[in-house]
């Protein structure tokens, strides 16, 4: 008769459980933090850049995520176009990246395409102020710290002598939104980025008003976040302003 196989020392059990452990928490606290809709976990990858080519940088949340590949395939042979690593998130996120990204190790760029907005906007839910980030207000960042921080980043990028392009935040649907947010938000938050890149000179896309605009299934229903062809339009017009930005510094 054989010998039964020892069983392993209970430290080295324990061990194993729980590495398996922190495992399936690091998997369940990302799928957490995409949220409903949001662009697939594949983001989009650097481009290969042609010396030839201006160099072009999209900085925004999981909006521009969705719309980054097909920016690229409309400025094809126009422009080398990159983006920040993943979701830029709020604007006090981009308060502290924004060295990193305009680092002098980055290269040089000739245009900046940036957002913040939706994730600065979004609210405590159940009305308490429940959540990690959740201020006074409810907003994860409040108006006058958005304006705060809008003048931050636009400073540091108007260092990069790059042509810079505000695009709008998008309209905030109606219905029950997770996470919670507040239809019309998005117009308050949005006039006070106009203050700031008007007295900065800085352009601005207006993705607000066209998808206004547009037919409302754009969108998904009761999300922030669009379908394959609302992405689409939004690619469109970023790649339009992204051109009229290029033949300015050329003339």
């Amino acid at each position: 008769m054989s010998p039964r196989p020892r069983r392993p020392p209970l430290p080295l059990a324990l061990t194993v459980l729980r590495l398996i452990w922190t495992s399936l928490l690091a998997i369940t606290c990302s799928l957490a933090a995409a949220e409903p809709g949001a662009a697939p976990a594949a983001r989009p990858q650097p481009p290969q850049d042609d010396p030839r080519l201006p160099r072009v940088m999209l900085i925004g949340d999981s909006i521009s995520v969705g719309y980054t590949d097909a920016v690229r395939s409309e400025l094809a042979g126009v422009a080398n176009v990159h983006r920040v690593a993943g979701n830029a998130g709020p604007s006090s996120s981009g308060v502290q990246k924004i060295d990193a990204w305009i680092a002098p190790g980055q290269g040089r760029w000739d245009v900046v395409h940036f957002n913040f907005g939706l994730h600065d906007l979004k609210l405590g839910t159940g009305g308490k102020t429940n959540q990690p980030y959740a201020t006074s207000d409810g907003h994860q960042v409040p108006p006058a710290e958005y304006e705060h921080n809008l003048r931050t980043i636009v400073a540091k990028l108007k260092t990069t002598g790059a042509a810079l392009i505000w695009a709008a935040t998008t309209p905030v649907p109606a219905g029950k939104l997770d996470p919670l947010r507040r239809p019309g938000d998005e117009v308050a938050y949005n006039a006070i980025a106009r203050k700031v890149m008007e007295e900065n000179g800085v352009a601005v896309n207006d993705l607000h008003a066209l998808i206004l605009s547009q037919k409302p299934d754009l969108q998904q229903p009761a999300n922030v976040h669009f379908t394959k062809e609302g992405s689409a339009v939004l690619a469109r017009q970023v790649a339009a302003r992204i051109r009229d930005a290029l033949a300015q510094r050329q003339r």
